[in-house]
């Protein structure tokens, strides 16, 4: 079943831990995602935390699409939009385990991996897996076609931590518990890092 776009419209840091276990469907690859980092308008280390921009404009809605940006010049980058029109947050996806079409996604990678979860931990991988690039920024994850968004197996324990490769944000906000990961899945990037939820 796919997700509704009224999942996606509500608080970046809510989509975030509840997408855990949710299934990413491209074709005959499926992924569950693994882990999550969330970005909110008023957070310093969002993109769009200085206003709107030709590159952050998605991110200011509507909910439930995707959007894509370049880091680097290197990697492909997949979020989702969240919240209301206008409010410009979202959850980056930063791992996932495969479910299907594993030899596509090891194709895609280009064979780097190996077979355990190097193969996807990690954002750029995971669009890169899925044949992700700019052109799918704005795409819209809950309707029918292409990239989707579908319900899935929920973990058994959740893990927190501060977010990733955010050192030019405010003090006050790197620190922010705002990365979530599966407790039951070996597929999480930087697991050290990370606290079991309610510990």
């Amino acid at each position: 079943m796919r997700l509704r776009q009224r999942f996606f419209r509500r608080d970046a840091v809510t989509v975030a831990r509840e997408l855990l276990g949710k299934e990413l469907r491209s074709g005959a690859v499926r992924l569950r995602i693994t882990e999550v980092e969330a970005y909110r308008a008023d957070d310093s280390a969002c993109h769009a935390y200085h206003g709107r921009t030709p590159r952050t404009s998605v991110m200011f809605g509507p909910p439930g699409r995707a959007y894509v940006y370049l880091c680097y010049g290197l990697h492909h980058m997949l979020n989702v939009v969240t919240g209301p029109v206008g409010e410009a947050s979202a959850v980056l996806i930063r791992a996932c385990e495969p479910v299907a079409g594993l030899d596509i996604v090891r194709e895609r990678r280009g064979g780097k991996g190996g077979k355990g979860p190097a193969l996807l931990t990690g954002p750029g991988k995971v669009a890169q897996a899925l044949g992700v690039d700019r052109s799918w920024c704005g795409h819209r994850l809950y309707a029918a076609g292409g990239l989707e968004l579908h319900a899935g197996r929920a973990p058994s324990s959740v893990l927190v931590g501060p977010r990733i490769g955010i050192d030019y944000a405010s003090p006050e906000h790197r620190e922010l518990p705002w990365r979530f990961a599966a407790g039951d899945s070996p597929w999480v990037s930087h697991r050290r890092a990370l606290e079991c939820e309610g510990a």
